[in-house]
């Protein structure tokens, strides 16, 4: 656990965007960080390049109605910085853009342009002096919706995505931690080892962008170096009983489960609250109260990072809010939802950790396509 402030920064950097058939809500906030090293992308239509990257612009530019005859590609992404912030801003600001220019993307091969992509940015920021000065590296999880509305995501690292089925959290993602046979096995064969599960008692993950300090051995390709930026890949057809994606960082996953997260999600749609209105809320839930938390291991101190993203599949923005109100209220008839407290949970220190084991297990998914 890094350093922190004697208070916590709880301003909120959020933006919303929304086209004919998807709806979005992205925050973040540093928490009781000293600094902010999160990163995160949300574009509407990933086929019209913006010059900019300032947050504000690019929700402008994503609420703008596209031509009729433009393929529809969105792209989200969150990124988890460490060692400083340098890493996830540089992705959070070109890995769009490269994954836009891989020969795989225009001809629609859409998993090997995000491996591709992902590979690229990292032989990319070898050339780039403020990120060789200062090292660090980010966690990098990123969804492509396509123009067939299919579901591309791709991971490296410890943040993760879920999707909403109908009520019921699902992991799209396995997180990379050095303790499981096959990140170990890679270590070990690239001539790291594991210590107190950190990576050469280092880092405590095994996947990442950047982080080129673990990347030296000259014998063997990037995929097989002690720390690779190489991603899991997934693939699903959107279904009608898909109802959002949520892309989040360890701050957020370290206190709140998969279903704890898609309940808060859905219990604000019912209220109808707007997804950036809700991302600060699953945020404001998962923020410690205090410091008190370094009894179990300083959840809730960490930076927080979330992107919401909702499928309309043919609705409305108000339908879709209508449906998951009817849904929600059906189960919760006098819309007496319950209140979601993960630090009374949290409390019972082997209640949490068997809760988190069993729902996101770290090497075997079941995927159902």
């Amino acid at each position: 656990m890094g350093q922190t402030l004697s208070e916590p920064v709880t301003e909120k950097e959020t933006t919303l965007g929304e086209d004919s058939r998807m709806l979005y809500g992205a925050s973040s906030m540093q928490g009781w960080r000293i600094t902010m090293e999160d990163a995160h992308t949300s574009i509407l239509r990933l086929n019209k390049r913006f010059n900019t990257t300032d947050p504000k612009k690019l929700e402008e530019e994503n609420n703008k109605k596209p031509p009729k005859d433009e393929l529809h590609y969105s792209f989200f992404a969150v990124f988890d910085g460490h060692g400083g912030p340098s890493v996830a801003r540089y992705s959070g600001e070109h890995l769009h853009w490269i994954l836009l220019d891989e020969e795989a993307f225009k001809q629609k091969d859409f998993k090997k342009a995000l491996k591709s992509a992902y590979l690229n940015i990292d032989k990319e920021m070898l050339s780039e002096p403020s990120i060789l000065q200062n090292p660090a590296g980010c966690t990098a999880v990123s969804a492509l919706v396509t123009d067939d509305n299919v579901l591309y995501i791709a991971n490296s690292g410890d943040s993760r995505a879920i999707i909403s089925c109908n009520g019921q959290a699902e992991a799209l993602t396995v997180d990379h931690k050095p303790n499981s046979p096959t990140e170990l096995e890679r270590i070990k064969n690239a001539g790291g080892y594991v210590e107190c599960g950190r990576v050469n008692g280092n880092l405590a993950l095994s996947r990442a962008l950047g982080d080129f300090e673990f990347k030296q051995n000259s014998d063997l390709p990037v995929e097989q170096q002690a720390v690779t930026a190489d991603p899991d890949l997934f693939e699903r057809k959107i279904g009608e009983n898909d109802e959002f994606i949520v892309l989040a960082c360890d701050g957020i996953w370290d206190v709140l489960t998969n279903q704890e997260v898609v309940d808060i999600i859905r219990f604000g749609i019912a209220r109808d609250k707007d997804l950036g209105t809700i991302a600060e809320e699953v945020m404001n839930i998962s923020l410690a109260k205090d410091r008190s938390t370094f009894d179990f291991g300083g959840i809730g101190c960490d930076n927080m990072t979330i992107v919401i993203a909702a499928f309309l599949n043919g609705k409305t923005k108000d339908e879709f809010y209508k449906s998951i109100r009817e849904k929600v209220n059906k189960e919760y008839p006098d819309e007496d939802y319950p209140v979601i407290d993960p630090y009374a949970r949290i409390k019972n220190t082997n209640e949490n950790i068997n809760q988190v084991e069993e729902e996101n297990p770290t090497e075997e998914l079941l995927y159902k396509f």
